[in-house]
């Protein structure tokens, strides 16, 4: 799944391997690989704290280990990525979070210097991988305790 994410493998593939992997049928696997962008949901109390950023006046970016089929998929359908002026998935650049390169491209990408950048991820070794090269960082584990560390920051 990594290299899915990653963009090196397409999904035909990937039903493959997946399939070779686990004894389970390709047909099978299928099924779930196309209905997984189906479940990937919005959080409405994590997207009134994005709303809430927004109207701050904050520039707000992303940055996410997906696929680029599942990519194209969310910001088709999730209006709410429109608060973001960019972001970067994973699947469009060949690299992963916690990987350096993925970090080193979204910060060029977005025209800020590392130490500029808040970095909020749910998957602690992402935030020490931004951490490590200058960025800002603290790991999400809910709206409400997201809220609380940015009234402390001064940003909301």
């Amino acid at each position: 799944w990594g290299d899915f994410d990653r963009g090196t493998v397409e999904p035909p593939a990937l039903v493959q391997r997946i399939a070779a992997r686990t004894g389970l049928a390709a047909a099978d696997v299928q099924r779930v690989v196309d209905a997984v962008p189906h479940e990937l949901q919005p959080l409405p109390e994590t997207v009134a704290l994005l709303e809430r950023l927004h109207a701050a006046g904050h520039v707000l970016f992303y940055l996410s280990n997906m696929p680029r089929p599942y990519a194209d998929f969310l910001l088709a359908t999730h209006g709410f990525l429109g608060r973001f002026r960019d972001g970067v998935f994973s699947g469009r650049v060949g690299h992963n979070k916690p990987e350096r390169e993925i970090f080193e491209i979204a910060s060029a990408r977005f025209g800020r210097a590392p130490g500029e950048l808040l970095f909020i991820d749910d998957h602690a070794p992402n935030i020490d991988a931004a951490r490590a090269l200058g960025w800002q960082g603290f790991v999400f584990e809910g709206a409400a305790g997201a809220a609380q560390q940015l009234q402390e920051r001064g940003l909301l």
